[in-house]
């Protein structure tokens, strides 16, 4: 049997308990000793049941539950930069188009059998094939165990063995060093070189990331500080991407927006540049020109003397330069040629080369690759500050690496079949009808859309997108007005509605005051885009009758 002593301890331990549950308890219960008299333990353990009736009960709600309490987290609450993201391709008109499906297969009547999404450039959900040569890659990376099987050819299964004896284990499932598989950056580093003409790359300079848009807003953070009038200002094209605009409301750095001009196929010009750059200087302490070349959403590529004047602007400006180049192998107009930043860079010679900071960034979604899901990608710096450097190699290995597959098949691309071996045959023949198919595609987008009167489009001389000017009637931009819309978010919304075209309005990658767009896809196979683009044609002259 327990002694008086032992159960009286026993009972105050239960009191502390009840003190960490129930801060509130009066000072005379919590602060009592049960070793103040230990042959009536009973009369402290009535004391704790008397306080406990008196001031716990009326605490209690009328069914006898504890009280309930506001939430920790809410709108009012949260981090308030969260609240100003916004990342159209993926908004409410998409949000709308995956609803409309979930009513389709449940048998709801529409003008339309299917939705078809132009509004992401994701390649294989819009029917491309995967290039043969990855996905045996992948296959044997994934199944090492295939590495047996005959019907694999051997220049796949060394790309395999490569990768996987540089992983932990010999298995993707294992966690790389931070910065990405070292045989996989020096890959890269080879592949940078070789495009650039023989200008030298360093591995060390090479950072595999979760897609391009994770070494995007990596650089972004280290780019990022001050307050007021110090604030980080960061030059982003209008027309822009919109991971660019909600990564700086997210990080609480300025905006700083250029204009790309229309009227020359939505060149770049130096004056709008300077234009929009002292005018930030009111304001915020601008430091970062973020370029997209091959441009999203407007399709346009950069002429090289274009891509000098740009890293003379910068050097001039003591600017960090961003260079977004993933959709480097997406070129098509005659006389278009990709130039990348840091070619021209080094070739312009050490008055810039030593010094121009650059960041550029490529990924496995795009191209001929389409790989979206994987999330491959890179970003190589130039010039960066070695302290900076090594702040970037912590920050990154927070998230201790990049997915493994997505750094396999970065590799794949950096280092595809060569002229003798068994695969390049068949790779040069997939890869070609990609970019050909998308070449002619991004042709008949131009030509339908310039048939209707009230749209016009310019040459799609790259990327994956185009985005034309809509003229609106005044009626239908005022019932857009009254419904609280922008004037192309509400013709997109009824172009969903009754087409099944899934479009995004040009509000959500900005434009200039007054005018109307939408981005799509060129993406789909030619027979269903022309598919699209008539029954877009029908529309917009229908919706153009029904609002003059």
């Amino acid at each position: 049997m327990l002694s008086n002593r032992t159960v009286s301890v026993l009972k105050w331990g239960r009191c502390e308990a009840f003190a960490a549950v129930y801060p509130k308890v009066p000072d005379r219960v919590l602060n009592f000793s049960p070793l103040a008299s230990l042959s009536s333990p009973h009369r402290n353990l009535s004391t704790f049941q008397a306080a406990q009736s008196e001031d716990l009960q009326p605490k209690m709600s009328e069914n006898g539950a504890l009280p309930l309490r506001g939430k920790v987290l809410t709108v009012d609450t949260m981090n308030p930069n969260v609240k100003k993201v916004d990342y159209a391709v993926r908004g409410p008109i998409v949000q709308r188009a995956v609803q409309i499906e979930k009513e389709l297969k449940e048998g709801v009547k529409k003008p339309f059998e299917e939705v078809i999404k132009a509004n992401i450039g994701d390649a294989h959900a819009m029917g491309q094939r995967p290039i043969t040569f990855f996905r045996q890659v992948m296959a044997l990376c994934t199944y090492p165990q295939l590495l047996d099987d005959n019907k694999f050819p051997e220049d796949a299964k060394n790309r395999a063995r490569r990768i996987l004896q540089s992983c932990g284990g010999n298995s993707i499932g294992a966690y790389t060093s931070s910065q990405g598989i070292d045989c996989v950056r020096h890959d890269v580093a080879n592949y940078i070189q070789r495009r650039d003409g023989g200008i030298p790359s360093d591995p060390d300079n090479i950072y595999l990331t979760t897609g391009a848009s994770d070494g995007i807003v990596t650089i972004l953070k280290l780019l990022t500080a001050g307050e007021g009038r110090t604030r980080t200002g960061v030059m982003i094209s209008i027309p822009q991407y919109p991971l660019y605009s909600a990564s700086l409301a997210e990080l609480g750095a300025v905006q700083i927006n250029y204009y790309l001009n229309e009227e020359k196929c939505w060149s770049l010009d130096i004056s709008e540049l300077q234009r929009s750059l002292q005018a930030a200087r009111e304001h915020c302490n601008p430091r970062v020109l973020c370029i997209i070349n091959p441009g999203n959403p407007t399709g346009q590529v950069q002429s090289r003397q274009c891509i000098e004047d740009v890293i003379r602007f910068a050097a001039k400006e003591n600017l960090f330069l961003m260079a977004d180049e993933v959709y480097q192998d997406n070129v098509y107009a005659e006389g278009c040629e990709f130039h990348s930043f840091k070619k021209v860079l080094f070739e312009m010679g050490p008055e810039y080369s030593s010094k121009l900071e650059l960041a550029s960034f490529h990924s496995t979604s795009k191209c001929y690759m389409g790989e979206c899901g994987f999330r491959g990608g890179y970003l190589e710096v130039i010039n960066m500050d070695p302290e900076v450097k090594a702040q970037l190699t912590k920050l990154v290995s927070v998230r201790l690496c990049p997915p493994v597959p997505g750094q396999a098949l970065m590799d794949l691309v950096v280092n595809s079949p060569q002229p003798g071996e068994p695969s390049y045959q068949t790779f040069i023949k997939e890869r070609t009808a990609v970019l050909s198919a998308l070449a002619e595609k991004a042709k008949l987008t131009e030509e339908i859309l310039n048939t209707v009167p009230g749209i016009s489009c310019n040459p799609v001389q790259g990327a994956m997108y185009s985005f034309p000017r809509i003229t609106l009637p005044e009626r239908a931009i005022n019932e857009a007005k009254a419904k609280g819309q922008a004037p192309d978010m509400f013709y997109c919304m009824k172009l969903l509605e009754e087409t099944g075209i899934c479009l995004v309005p040009g509000s959500g990658f900005g434009q200039r005051e007054g005018t109307y767009h939408f981005r799509m896809t060129i993406l789909p196979p030619t027979d269903k885009l022309k598919i699209m683009l008539n029954k877009l044609k029908e529309f917009h002259q229908k919706f153009t009758q029904q609002y003059s």
